[in-house]
């Protein structure tokens, strides 16, 4: 057991004697005394001997000083090694021995040092209470599960951002087809936003216009039904709600440059501001003949009092009830001039003719009023288009001047300002494969061919393009030259032109004319003039929605030469479908002539194909693989998908396809993608693979080739790949049997392409696609079909052997071979040269 020493003033020291104490010094000891029988309880081996000080200095009867120092000392030392800082009080009545967390309950003063004072009053009775353990059970977090965040589907409605116009037109049964169908043509392509309001509609609604109707005639219950409809549905959506009537012209373009300088936070009524019938002097209110432009922060403000005007204003005319609603609840008067700019409207007169009004207000007029008649409209938009299109011509004068002043003190003057001023600079080839190439041309003749010939007649849209260019030149000549001189074209000697991605078409002509001066004499000379044609303002076409859950028919048509493919076909598409489970169906379409077809029972020319075909259903259960057999002397495409078109529902996609294509589900998603329903056909490009003995000679061919120029090229020659709608196909065909009537060599004379680009009104689009790849094959043309197929076909498997370079290269060896052969013989011998008619 441990010894404790207890030492009092005035009694002996051995052995202690606890009655000699005070009573203070008597309750330190039994704190002391408690205190050390607590450790003790705890440790049923104490391993080391702790020295405790008393409080009181007075107490202590000193034993000689050395021992005394050492032994403080080595307590102190003895302390801090075992045991920690912060003073844990063991409780005797514990009988729990786990660890827990300190809990300051009372008085405590919280956890203190092993050396530190107790500032408790013992004389006052109030004494130190030990630190008893709590165990606080560990409690995790329940982490709530994060809210999930709603993204908009468009970034303009995350970030706020609306549309900056909406224009409602207010229009009736009577006028609906007349006036109203005037309003949307002269407006509707230059604003996003055009919708138009009636009481009772026709039974026919004009096609292309967007009409709400109320079902009642009442003019003042139509004007609060529209402006209802406007804050249920387009309130959020649009800054500036522009009114109109249908008998009035709107220049469209100053429209959105007015609401384009206005501030939206503004509670604005902006039109023609008039005064009530009677004369009050309240307020104004916006006439309704010439428009009126509210703001969306004014709208919102008349949102809850709506009802009221409805119940409580009494009006005859709408314009003054709309007026009487915004004056009474929302406190704003019509103007016509707000920060500067102003509400320009014209009132037009009786049978008078646009081409002749000279007044200042009508050429600045935004609206025009009132418009009798359509014919009258149209002149009106005439006439306002001419004055936009001579002003934007100013413009760009001006700023040409403007470029042509300052490219004079830059650092290369006037070298540094390109021609025409304000377009961009010719391409800049980085080597001479990007060197663009100039055509060559007369007023009759084209040197440069799509077939390849030298020559070829100019017709068609070459034609009108080479007739409007000299048309164009000559007018810019005498508007150059005129009153001096006169000149008239004589003949174009020379004519060259050539398309710049950056810029446009180019042009350079050299003209013979013949200029005659103000005193009649006349001479012929030769000038040349640079034209350019630059490109268009980019515009985005809006196309009808398309999904990626289209199902495709996928035809294989095959004659007897292509039996040998078939294997490498179906591997390729039973790991690319049949293993995914593709919404793809392959049918198989066996063309057999009239001599395979007598003896189709002896001799099946597509029996092993047919056998194939079996062990795919075999090994893929769920997979069913149709075959369709017709027998045909000239096989053309045409007469092929009229039996597959009447097989097939009109809602069918299908894609054409040949058996020496490997087919992905890339490829069928972007011919899902760019076939639309009753809007566009897909007629792709494949990239196809050179000769292999030419492309690689004498070099072993890689395993996977990729799509580079000196492996294949993408064969414009070939349109038997296509992607279209049957009910497309239909609707062409159907177009086509008046001319099959007449000649019904037509049906082989034509393949599909053909067929819809001459019959159909469809877009065509032809594009290259990576993604559908053939090796190199020799292909059968047939000589019965027409002579244009015939010489495509022919065409394709020349530029199928290799690129230009790869045959040179194989030309200039086989003539390198022949002459080193020739040194050998004697020399007599004439050398032969070697052509291309003799290498292939």
């Amino acid at each position: 057991m441990v010894q404790v020493q207890s030492v009092g003033v005035g009694c002996p020291l051995d052995p202690p004697h606890i009655d000699c104490l005070t009573s203070g010094q008597h309750h330190q000891v039994q704190a002391l005394l408690q205190r050390w029988s607590g450790v003790f309880a705890a440790h049923e081996e104490p391993t080391a001997i702790l020295s405790t000080t008393f409080l009181d200095w007075n107490i202590i009867r000193y034993r000689p000083i050395g021992p005394v120092v050492i032994g403080i000392s080595l307590g102190f030392t003895l302390s801090l090694l075992s045991v920690t800082w912060v003073e844990e009080p063991c409780d005797t009545d514990s009988k729990n021995g786990d660890e827990g967390v300190l809990v300051q309950e009372g008085n405590l003063k919280g956890a203190r040092r092993p050396n530190s004072i107790s500032t408790s009053n013992v004389e006052n009775g109030d004494t130190e209470e030990d630190f008893e353990p709590r165990i606080v059970p560990y409690k995790p977090v329940k982490q709530s599960q994060p809210k999930k965040l709603f993204r908009a589907k468009y970034i303009s409605t995350e970030l706020g951002i609306r549309e900056r116009l909406f224009v409602g037109v207010l229009t009736s049964k009577n006028t609906i087809n007349t006036l109203a169908v005037a309003v949307n043509r002269t407006i509707s392509h230059h604003l996003d936003s055009v919708v138009f309001f009636t009481g009772m509609r026709n039974r026919k609604i004009p096609h292309g216009m967007f009409v709400v109707t109320h079902g009642d005639e009442r003019l003042i219950w139509n004007m609060f039904q529209t402006v209802k409809y406007v804050l249920e549905h387009y309130i959020s959506e649009y800054d500036w709600f522009y009114f109109v009537q249908d008998d009035t012209y709107t220049e469209a373009d100053r429209l959105k440059a007015l609401v384009g300088h206005l501030s939206m936070d503004h509670g604005l009524y902006m039109g023609s501001p008039e005064e009530f019938i009677g004369g009050e002097p309240e307020g104004r209110y916006c006439y309704g003949g010439f428009g009126y432009l509210l703001s969306r922060t004014l709208l919102l403000r008349l949102k809850p009092f709506l009802e009221n005007c409805r119940n409580d204003i009494l009006s005859a005319r709408p314009d003054e009830w709309l007026g009487r609603c915004i004056i009474d609840y929302a406190n704003t008067n019509c103007v016509d001039e707000h920060e500067g700019l102003q509400y320009y409207h014209f009132e037009m007169g009786k049978n008078s003719d646009p081409s002749k009004e000279e007044n200042v207000n009508f050429k600045n007029a935004l609206t025009v009023h009132p418009v009798s008649d359509p014919e009258q409209m149209y002149r009106l938009h005439k006439h306002f288009t001419e004055i936009e299109l001579q002003r934007t011509y100013n413009e760009i004068e001006k700023l040409q001047a403007e470029i042509k002043n300052v490219s004079e003190v830059a650092f290369d003057g006037n070298r540094s300002a390109q021609w025409p001023i304000g377009i961009n600079p010719p391409f800049e080839p980085k080597t001479r494969f990007e060197v663009l190439r100039w055509e060559y041309f007369t007023e009759d003749q084209v040197y440069s061919c799509t077939d390849g010939s030298p020559k070829c007649e100019l017709r068609g849209i070459d034609k009108a393009d080479v007739t409007d260019v000299i048309e164009t030149a000559m007018g810019e000549l005498n508007k150059k030259y005129k009153p001096i001189l006169h000149l008239k074209k004589q003949q174009l000697i020379n004519g060259y032109r050539r398309f710049d991605p950056t810029r446009g078409m180019e042009y350079t002509l050299d003209l013979q004319l013949e200029v005659v001066s103000q005193k009649g004499r006349s001479r012929s000379i030769t000038k040349r003039v640079h034209l350019v044609r630059p490109l268009s303002q980019i515009e985005i076409i809006p196309m009808p929605y398309v999904t990626e859950a289209t199902r495709v028919h996928i035809i294989l048509p095959m004659v007897v030469h292509d039996r040998g493919y078939i294997n490498q076909f179906l591997q390729v598409y039973a790991d690319n479908f049949f293993e995914t489970s593709e919404n793809a169906v392959l049918t198989f379409l066996f063309i057999y002539d009239p001599f395979e077809a007598q003896q189709v029972n002896q001799n099946d020319i597509f029996a092993d194909v047919k056998a194939k075909i079996n062990a795919y259903e075999r090994k893929y259960p769920t997979i069913k693989i149709p075959w369709i057999s017709v027998k045909t002397e000239a096989p053309s495409q045409i007469k092929i998908m009229d039996i597959i078109s009447k097989k097939h529902p009109v809602d069918t996609l299908f894609f054409v396809a040949s058996v020496n294509t490997n087919v992905n589900s890339e490829f069928l998603n972007r011919c899902r993608m760019n076939s639309i329903n009753s809007w566009q056909v897909f007629f792709p490009i494949h990239f196809q693979d050179y000769n292999a003995d030419i492309a690689y000679h004498n070099q072993q061919p890689p395993a996977t080739i990729d799509l580079v120029k000196e492996s294949g090229h993408f064969d414009r020659s070939v349109f038997d790949e296509a992607c279209f709608y049957n009910s497309d196909y239909m609707a062409t065909r159907t177009r086509m049997a008046s001319d099959v009537q007449e000649n019904e060599e037509i049906l082989e004379t034509l393949d599909v392409y053909d067929m819809f680009i001459k019959y159909s009104g469809l877009h065509v689009f032809r594009a290259v696609e990576p993604a559908l790849h053939q090796k190199y094959r020799y292909q059968v043309c047939n000589p019965r079909l027409s002579e244009e197929i015939y010489h495509r076909c022919v065409q394709s498997n020349l530029e199928g052997l290799g690129s230009r370079s790869q045959l040179a290269m194989l030309l200039f060896e086989q003539e390198q071979g022949n002459s080193t052969a020739s040194g050998k013989c004697a020399a007599f011998m004439e050398t032969a040269t070697v052509g291309p008619s003799e290498v292939f």
